[in-house]
């Protein structure tokens, strides 16, 4: 389908653009390309448009299989965040099984995922994001701006010891960097955490529909808790350092809040389950749901308008327009009617049929192999293109809008969120303040991630007490059996490191009929839609001004990755850049800015 007019930005006066290309912005989610036309007349990105080259077909081959299978299957989805997957997957299983997690298997579930969220948010942070915002890069990309670091003093010093922001800067500097280094470790340590509750990194060994296999010895408690407190520190001088850092880019560079800005439409489904309430039936789901201690939502233009875990499955529409798909509503529906008797849509995940044809790239048509997933907003009628600001922003700011998690370490307030950590070997005890933001843009999806890896860890010590206080009681069942019914259906909602993360599963004579996975990259990486409008990425690039200080010739495009890198695009790496006819024009890193993880 041709792109309606209205999602072209229109020419302005003295427009002279140059076509530029990253191409593949290389992932273990597919091939990621960002496919630019910038004007460098007016400094700003004229066009965008996000693609995918590679074709995974999961939906396919889980046909047929044991459902059994789905959580081991799907954890090969992902070589970054497989677990999640597995999480969900055992999520959506238990629904379809009728049975629940025994309290303590959830707890050393949701201790597994907490890990996770603190390996992986450090690691894409300080080693990959900060890549860009590291002393060599602005160097090489924004001198002045540099120099003005070099003059401007860290209000945070005295918590993480950089008299300076440009100190900070150089700490950040890859292979070389002191932060860089030491994130490496403390990646390597909550890698550790994490397979002491699932066994194995990335793809679990231990967890299962109806429970875990981790052995709930105290030992198992202690050996995560102490390497817990080992980088409670870290942690608390990450906040600091990136508030630093991205409160200064706003007071260089007045109007950068305009980097990778877009509308306030956030998704969350919500992370980590109450097993005191969780019982994963469908007619309860909405009651389950408040209860998770990150709350799922949709945040429209800065209004939380659902937390009800049931209106949000309802409206996933899965849409087509610029994806190499043929549509499948012609096809017979898996599901009409939810378990509590609401009409399912034929572009549903329950009744998705996938029809993969493979053709030329052509942005004027179809360029992707990424479908559309969008969220049908009942109340406007509209699809709506949801992004999930990376994972953490739109985590903190439902959680903060629906006041409803209240625990001993994270509060949520209405309008932010409230983190308190015990003291570590340097620091006292801290309490961060994660505010809801003016802006939906680059900074702020950055800034939330060293927020959330405070809040996991936060959250980690309620889940240990609490794991440790059955151990004492003598609770100490970790796995429910179960047997797979003839026909069933489920769904599990999870949040993924980089967000939205749902598994609808369809069971017949015991074997899938239909299974659906949509994490976080569908979402944020979509095309242009059947009714024209743009996925994320394309969203928040295409119009986005320019402030990189280089020209046409020697263009590194900083600030499009950065807009881009804030989404988490699970792991990017190996990115070059095209001019016009294809001509490699220069490689966006060398290996003095961490090249292979751009």
């Amino acid at each position: 389908m041709a792109l309606t007019d209205r999602t072209r930005a229109p020419q302005r006066a003295g427009e002279q653009l140059v076509e530029m290309a990253w191409d593949p912005i290389t992932r273990i989610i597919g091939n990621l390309g960002i496919y630019t036309k910038i004007d460098f007349a007016n400094r700003r990105v004229a066009e965008c448009h996000a693609t995918s080259s590679l074709f995974r077909g999961y939906s396919v081959f889980m046909k047929g299989k044991d459902p059994r299978d789905a959580g081991f299957i799907t954890s090969r989805i992902c070589g970054i965040c497989g677990d999640n997957h597995t999480t969900c997957s055992v999520y959506a299983q238990n629904m379809a099984y009728g049975i629940k997690t025994p309290p303590l298997g959830e707890d050393i579930i949701n201790l597994g995922e907490a890990a996770e969220y603190m390996f992986d948010h450090t690691l894409f942070q300080d080693n990959l994001v900060f890549v860009d915002f590291c002393e060599a890069m602005v160097k090489a990309t924004n001198p002045s701006v540099l120099q003005r670091a070099r003059q401007t003093e860290a209000p945070g010093a005295e918590i993480h010891g950089y008299r300076t922001i440009a100190d900070i800067m150089e700490a950040f500097n890859p292979f070389e960097g002191e932060v860089y280094k030491q994130a490496l470790r403390v990646s390597r340590t909550t890698r550790e955490m994490f397979c002491l509750m699932e066994g194995r990194h990335v793809h679990p060994s231990t967890v299962y529909p109806g429970g875990v296999g981790t052995m709930p010895e105290p030992t198992l408690f202690t050996d995560y808790l102490s390497r817990l407190i080992s980088v409670i520190d870290f942690v608390k001088k990450a906040v600091a350092m990136n508030d630093d850092v991205f409160d200064f880019f706003y007071e260089a560079l007045p109007g950068y809040e305009e980097v990778g800005r877009r509308r306030v439409l956030l998704g969350c489904w919500g992370a980590w389950q109450d097993p005191e309430v969780c019982d994963y039936r469908y007619e309860n789901m909405t009651h389950w749901g408040r209860a998770m201690n990150v709350t799922p939502g949709v945040v429209v233009d800065g209004q939380l308008v659902t937390t009800d875990l049931v209106d949000i499955n309802l409206g996933i529409r899965i849409l087509l327009g610029s994806s190499y798909y043929e549509d499948w509503v012609n096809e017979d529906p898996f599901v009409t009617h939810d378990p509590l008797g609401n009409p399912v849509d034929m572009r549903h995940p329950w009744n998705q049929t996938t029809l993969p044809v493979p053709q030329k790239r052509d942005f004027e048509n179809k360029y992707s192999w990424v479908m559309s997933p969008r969220w049908f907003d009942k109340r406007t009628g509209e699809n709506l293109a949801l992004d999930t600001g990376g994972g953490p922003f739109a985590r903190l700011y439902v959680t903060a809008l629906a006041g409803l998690v209240d625990t001993p370490y994270v509060k949520a307030t209405g309008s932010s969120v409230r983190i308190s950590l015990p003291r570590g070997d340097e620091l006292p005890e801290t309490t961060l303040e994660w505010r809801i933001p003016r802006w939906s843009n680059a900074l702020e999806r950055d800034r939330a991630r060293a927020y959330f890896i405070a809040y996991a860890a936060a959250m980690s010590l309620h889940f240990l007490e609490r794991a440790m206080g059955r151990v004492r009681a003598g609770d100490v069942k970790v796995f429910q059996d179960f047997t797979v019914p003839d026909e069933g259906i489920g769904c599990g909602f999870h949040e993924a490191v980089r967000g939205v993360l749902s598994h609808h599963l369809v069971i017949k004579d015991k074997k899938i009929a239909n299974y659906h996975p949509y994490p976080p990259t569908p979402w944020n990486a979509s095309p242009r839609d059947i009714h024209g409008v743009p996925g994320p990425y394309e969203d928040a690039v295409q119009d986005m001004p320019i402030f990189e200080e280089n020209g046409p010739d020697d263009f590194k495009g900083v600030d499009i990755m950065r807009a881009v890198r804030s989404f988490d695009p699970c792991l990017p790496c190996g990115v070059h850049m095209y001019l016009g006819n294809g001509t490699v024009l220069k490689k966006l890193h060398s290996p003095t800015f961490g090249a292979g993880h751009g």
